[in-house]
């Protein structure tokens, strides 16, 4: 079983900085940096767009951009805990299979995407996606 450990570190001047162990970091905290609540859907897409591409580049398509947004809603009041991520993707490239695309989502939801499938059963999470020609 792997095991992984970030970091965060507290200043003074009330930065929030997360790092990995390869010490990439993200600004926690508005207005410098992304606030707690975000980065949940963001790894959300950032976990499946990763997978989206390496299966679409297997299947031989011919992409040339990925633009990928997660509409997310939460409860009005603490602890403001979220109930719906809507992920949509765009996917532009030169003759891209839209049935490829619905395929690599696919997988990606139920084969690869740690994220998504730690999050699945207590959130309700949808997508769609749009096919441009490059």
């Amino acid at each position: 079983m792997a095991a992984k450990t970030v970091h965060l570190n507290w200043n003074p001047e009330e930065d929030f900085m997360l790092s990995d162990n390869d010490n990439h970091q993200i600004v926690m905290k508005k207005p410098k940096g992304v606030s707690a609540s975000d980065l949940l859907p963001m790894a959300l897409i950032g976990c499946a767009s990763h997978d989206v591409v390496e299966i679409l580049n297997k299947q031989k398509q011919d992409l040339r951009e990925l633009k990928v947004t997660a509409g997310a809603t939460q409860d009005d009041d603490p602890p403001w805990r979220f109930r719906k991520i809507h992920i949509h993707y765009q996917v532009t490239g030169k003759g891209i299979d839209p049935d490829k695309v619905r395929k690599a989502i696919q997988l990606s939801e139920e084969k690869y995407c740690s994220v998504y499938n730690t999050l699945k059963d207590a959130i309700e999470i949808t997508n769609d996606f749009e096919v441009i020609e490059a």
